[in-house]
């Protein structure tokens, strides 16, 4: 399987938990609404806890500030992400769209992968 990983950042105006409530109570059935069009095979998305939660963590590491959730899409084969037919591509703009409202898109990476589970 071919897998979409979005590690996501919120709009500045947000608060993580009116992010989260967003993506959850109202991207989340848009997408799930989409899947059979699109060929999702399986949506996951991964919210962030607090920054209080894992703050020491973080720091012992140096790394960069976290993301406010992490989106999961997986696709049977890479030829199921794209298609010429315009009902397809009219749902993946819909959901472009919504992700406007509440996602940093130039602050959200994505990129596709492969899964190698190990444990």
């Amino acid at each position: 399987m071919i897998k979409i990983t979005f590690c996501l950042t919120r709009l500045p105006h947000l608060t993580r938990e009116e992010f989260q409530s967003y993506w959850r109570q109202t991207h989340a059935p848009l997408v799930a609404a989409r899947a059979e069009l699109l060929k999702i095979r399986r949506y996951v998305q991964s919210h962030s806890l607090p920054d209080e939660a894992f703050a020491a963590l973080a720091a012992s590491r140096g790394g960069p500030p976290a993301y406010d959730g992490v989106a999961e899409l997986w696709w049977d084969r890479i030829e199921d992400l794209g298609s010429d037919d315009p009902a397809v591509r009219k749902a993946g703009l819909e959901l472009l769209e919504d992700e406007r409202k509440f996602i940093d898109l130039t602050r959200s990476p994505l990129f596709l992968v492969e899964e190698h589970q190990i444990v």
